[in-house]
């Protein structure tokens, strides 16, 4: 742990719905006399300390205000925390300025955002800079893509151990999934497409699953934008809406661990539907649904503590060696995806990041070569999440 700032993590944006989940969490696993020493953050120290008393949160919980509209605030934010945790999306319009201070402060960053362009912008802006100073910036550290990074990574360990080399072939298929999306990944997710709208020249890097991996390209990867059957597993798929940007991070993530699951790694992501005529009939469907439509919640809202508590995920992970051996394993969160599971992964990342990681490297990162086993085991121990081998 360092001594040298104020606080270990800061939660920005911690008057929002997520933020304040976030902060709950943090409350109840690492209270202030845990030895964690956190802070809320937001615009309004009003707000901050109203949001404080309704959550029943001690009286003396630290408060800090900053403004992304005002860069002296978010410095001087930043100036006092080891790690910079922030829920103030849609990122591309709220997030720029807090990477560039971190980046440039040399001061540790998660966020939950699965805005590939937007990311794609910060590497190439800050890459070079948080290489210098030390600051760890880690995208996407909720369930895009935490599960799936890390469960790719586990497998491959995994199989590194059975089979003395990494599967080139691995498939991620989600067998269940319940729970709502989260209002600020909706936000997101449209604002991506109006930024396509307005820049269509850059459509490219939001297709190829290698636009994130530092120029690399690999070999052709599967689509997984239409109904198939997968006949290794005896089920139909349907497409998964966060496999654009999962399959990202994971190929940057092999880039980042020097090609650890090789340059001719294969990676898709697809839900299971089940098998026969009445598995291809919920693979159409699901593959027909608007995800978009109906009650979405709106940014700073999100469900009930009941319902994000009747959530969970299950996701399979097969990899495939060149004989055809097959290794599995799953990977489950016990609450909904998009809150409840999220804001426990993002906390653990930011502690992870802060106690346990002083031998990572800087640079902009993801949660595997940034974190890996380590955040795994604290995943396990306290967030409700299991990685397990399966026959």
């Amino acid at each position: 742990m360092s001594e040298q700032n104020e606080f270990n993590v800061i939660i920005f944006g911690a008057s929002g719905f997520t933020g304040r989940l976030v902060a709950e969490y943090m409350h109840k696993q690492y209270g202030q006399d845990k030895g964690v020493r956190w802070a809320m953050a937001g615009r309004s120290a009003d707000k901050l300390a109203a949001v404080r008393d309704e959550m029943g949160l001690p009286a003396d919980t630290p408060l800090v205000t900053a403004d992304t509209d005002d860069e002296a605030s978010l410095r001087a934010m930043v100036a006092r925390t080891d790690v910079l945790l922030t829920t103030v999306g849609p990122y591309q319009l709220y997030g720029s300025g807090v990477v560039a201070a971190c980046a440039d402060l040399g001061v540790d960053y998660v966020d939950l955002t699965g805005e590939p362009l937007w990311m794609y912008d910060m590497i190439a802006a800050h890459e070079a800079r948080a290489k210098e100073t030390g600051a760890r910036i880690v995208f996407s550290c909720g369930f895009d893509s935490v599960p799936f990074d890390l469960g790719v990574l586990y497998l491959q360990n995994a199989a590194k151990a059975a089979f003395g080399a990494a599967a080139p072939r691995v498939r991620g298929r989600v067998r269940a999934m319940n729970g709502e999306f989260s209002g600020g990944t909706v936000a997101s997710f449209l604002g991506s497409l109006k930024r396509l709208e307005a820049e269509p020249e850059i459509f490219s890097r939001m297709v190829d699953p290698f636009s994130l991996a530092n120029g690399f390209q690999g070999p052709e990867q599967p689509a997984g934008n239409k109904v198939c059957e997968d006949e290794l597993l005896g089920s139909w798929l349907a497409p998964f809406i966060m496999a654009p940007i999962n399959t990202k991070n994971i190929h940057r993530s092999n880039a980042l661990m020097g090609h650890a699951y090789g340059e001719d790694f294969v990676y898709d992501e697809m839900m299971m539907a089940g098998p026969g005529d009445e598995g291809k009939a919920v693979a159409e469907m699901v593959a027909g649904m608007d995800m978009l439509a109906g009650d979405v919640p709106q940014p700073g809202e999100g469900p009930s503590k009941e319902s994000r508590e009747a959530g969970n995920y299950d996701v399979l992970f097969v990899g495939e060696m060149p004989d055809g051996r097959l290794i599995k394993a799953g990977v489950t969160g016990d609450m909904d995806p998009g809150y409840g599971s999220t804001s426990k992964m993002l906390a653990e990342s930011a502690v992870c990041l802060a106690l346990d990681c002083a031998e990572t490297p800087g640079g902009i990162l993801t949660s595997a070569p940034a974190m890996g086993d380590k955040l795994i085991a604290r995943l396990v121990a306290n967030a409700g999440l299991t990685f397990n081998l399966e026959d």
